[in-house]
């Protein structure tokens, strides 16, 4: 464990055990100095906050943010909140609720300022990685769990992923196929030859080709060579066959590739591996019969043993992000792996799911296995060298299929990635360490410094029900359902931090199908649903419906105000590039009696680089949106033109420090500024009135930005 890191500077631990009439979230919130954390923090999430990290979710927060919120929250200006952020500060004695739970940041946050935490999530994939943030774990116990699993697979995994010579086999690599409509040919669905290169070509021009004629391997260098050349003098172009959504046989008949297939997912052929010797070196190899030999035994063992393996069931049901994957005809979770992939997993699964071990240390590996799913399946691909080499399935918000799909090892190797033994080093231990010594990051000399000793431990008991949290207040009461309806009494919450879900295509439950398949028959945790054909839910507030949004989301902001003190604070993250979502939004607090009293910019959770793209531009900033119970709160602003000004305040703030703010970016904090006033009942102006003032006001703020601070330019400023 790393030596524990004395604080940069000295200052008193604070105790703040209430919310104060006009927080600092709505006077003057230290937007800067946490944007620039917040920057800081996002190109490596899963390093800054390991904790929230043991799983794959979606729209994962930053832990700064909401430290921050939580401790602006509670204090009454941007230099009380400031000190606090980089205080030991103590919120014991706050109970902090979080009705859109994801993967525990608000959770993660509150708990280490020693509050009392609820989360919810409809999902209960969220809700295993929630568990795995806060969940009390042993050392020993996790790393004799893992030992009695490596006994039982390690050594059956590693004998189908090895060489002829004996040496193991990192990754196989395999090319999807397709038949010609029209001639029967068989397409080899490659876009190009090329199929291992160094993430710096530029640099390292040195790349490996497949020969399409006789499949043996071709060293190239990717800034001379126009083509390959084997050793059989078989010379072809680098360019495959595939181009787009097309392919083109040997005939030359061209055919779109999802006709071509006819609604059954592709076969695959295997042309190459890569073997690592015991010196740890590294050597590509084509395919052979050895290696299919091992193949074929891979789908002998799967069919023997299929009634003890722990394997994936259901079928894919129709949406956004499944869609693609169906028009290729994959239509059942099994089809996503190949027949080793099956097997060795399965075997990992069983182990996991009869395991004799404390149930903390079962959930843990339950959750690691799950995990490790996510870059052993036939959507992953390789990188290539000089990165982490598995590029997982879920680079893209929908389930892509590939169409050279890299089969890795799942136990691994000390070289291997994305694997069961790399996993539980990367992430779980990682994480542990994290909850054992918090760390968190300050500006100090004007860089971003990371210190522990600001934080408490993590690790607590969960529990399942409120009367169990009222009997165990040092514990965690998580649990999966709509949060439209929780048996939490009234007004027992003084905070209620979160993310709502936007209104968007992207469905977290129609990816999240993909684990629940295998968990259904692991079983991580007591209550797991696993009769449950799929994750999906008519309570799901993602939509991309305006009024199907807006009535979703106002059943959850009904009960998260009647669980809310009179005079406790909602405050949650939004961004939303169509109006009508701001309007859907704002329209469902009025309904549940919920006044807007503040409106503040503050960096999002991804790191790009901002251009002047229109609708097509990244979104770069998150509005932080805080609430009170209507007749208790001042609101946010009682004109447009008022809204519209302090935005554009808060906006140039940002934008003269440094902070990338874009056109989307302000047009979604200036709608839904100016849009807050639908939640002021002193306000009299109808809402087609207000959606055209939110335009107007938006066009005029860009305008303003962009003369008075050119894109590219930045001046340091702190507020």
């Amino acid at each position: 464990m790393a030596a524990r890191q004395e604080p940069l500077f000295s200052s008193p631990a604070t105790a703040l055990s209430h919310v104060p009439p006009v927080s600092a979230l709505e006077t003057g919130y230290p937007a800067v100095m946490v944007s620039r954390l917040a920057e800081h923090e996002s190109w490596r999430k899963e390093v800054h906050r390991p904790a929230t990290h043991t799983h794959k979710w979606w729209a994962q927060r930053l832990g700064t943010v909401f430290r921050a919120i939580l401790c602006a929250a509670v204090t009454s200006d941007a230099q009380a909140a400031k000190a606090a952020y980089e205080s030991t500060t103590s919120l014991k004695g706050l109970t902090v609720y979080d009705p859109f739970a994801g993967s525990g940041t608000t959770l993660v946050e509150a708990a280490k300022m020693g509050a009392a935490v609820i989360g919810r999530d409809i999902n209960p994939i969220a809700t295993l990685v929630q568990r795995q943030a806060l969940q009390v774990w042993s050392e020993r116990d996790l790393r004799a769990a893992y030992r009695e699993i490596e006994r039982e697979c390690r050594g059956t995994i590693a004998d189908l992923h090895r060489s002829r010579a004996g040496h193991q086999v990192l990754y196989y690599f395999w090319v999807a196929l397709a038949r010609c409509p029209r001639c029967s040919d068989v397409v080899e669905l490659f876009s190009n030859y090329v199929f291992a290169q160094h993430a710096y070509p530029r640099r390292y021009p040195s790349a490996k080709a497949i020969c399409p004629d006789c499949r043996s391997l071709v060293v190239i260098n990717l800034a001379t060579d126009s083509e390959i050349v084997c050793e059989h003098d078989h010379r072809s172009p680098l360019s495959g066959p595939v181009t787009g959504q097309h392919m083109t046989c040997r005939a030359g008949h061209r055919s779109k590739i999802v006709d071509a297939l006819g609604g059954v997912p592709p076969s695959h052929r295997l042309y190459a591996k890569l073997v690592v010797d015991g010196s740890g070196t590294k050597t590509y190899q084509a395919a052979d019969e050895f290696d299919m030999e091992l193949y074929r035994r891979s789908e002998r063992l799967v069919a023997e043993e299929r009634r003890t393996l722990a394997l994936p069931t259901g079928e894919l049901e129709d949406g956004y992000n499944t869609r693609q994957a169906r028009r290729w005809g994959y239509q059942r979770w099994e089809q996503f792996f190949n027949a080793r992939q099956l097997y060795c997993l399965g075997l990992l699964g069983r182990a996991i799911r009869d395991l004799n071990a404390p149930e903390p240390a079962r959930e843990a590996l339950a959750t690691l296995f799950s995990g490790v799913l996510e870059f052993n399946n036939l959507f992953s691909s390789y990188k290539g060298e000089g990165t982490g080499a598995v590029r997982h399935m879920f680079s893209h918000h929908i389930l892509k299929p590939e169409r050279v799909p890299l089969e890795a090892h799942p136990w691994g190797t000390p070289y291997s990635s994305g694997s069961f033994s790399t996993l539980f080093e990367g992430r779980l231990l990682r994480a542990h360490q994290y909850k054992t010594e918090p760390h968190d990051s300050i500006i100090h000399a004007g860089e971003a410094k990371r210190l522990s000793g600001l934080s408490a431990a993590l690790g607590t008991v969960i529990v399942n029900c409120w009367k169990d949290l009222v009997a165990h207040p040092h514990a965690a009461y998580i649990s999966h359902g709509g949060s439209a309806s929780t048996d939490l009494p009234d007004g027992c919450v003084d905070l209620i931090v979160t993310d709502p879900p936007f209104m968007d295509n992207v469905h977290y439950s129609e990816l999240a199908d993909f684990f629940h398949a295998w968990l259904k028959d692991v079983q991580p945790f007591e209550g797991y649903p696993r009769e449950a054909a799929t994750t999906r839910s008519h309570e799901e507030v993602q939509s991309t419906s305006p009024e199907q949004f807006e009535t979703a989301i106002e059943a959850v902001w009904k009960e998260s105000a009647r669980v809310l003190r009179d005079d406790g604070l909602l405050a949650f993250t939004f961004h939303q590039a169509r109006i009508d979502g701001w309007t859907a939004l704002m329209k469902a607090l009025r309904s549940a009696g919920l006044v807007v009293t503040g409106v503040q910019p503050i960096k999002a959770e991804m790191a790009t680089s901002v251009t002047k793209a229109g609708a097509s531009e990244p979104s770069n900033l998150d509005s932080i949106i805080v609430c009170r119970k209507a007749g208790v709160g001042v609101p946010f602003a009682c004109s447009t033109s008022e809204a519209a000004s302090i935005a554009q305040t808060r906006l140039a703030t940002l934008q003269e420090a440094g902070i990338a703010v874009g056109r989307t970016d302000v047009a979604s904090v200036v709608h839904g500024s100016v849009l807050s006033l639908l939640t002021n009942e002193d306000v009299r102006i109808l809402q087609d009135e207000l959606v055209q003032a939110a335009t107007r006001h938006a066009a005029e703020v860009v305008d303003a930005l962009e003369r008075w601070l050119p894109p590219g330019t930045a001046r340091g400023a702190e507020n």
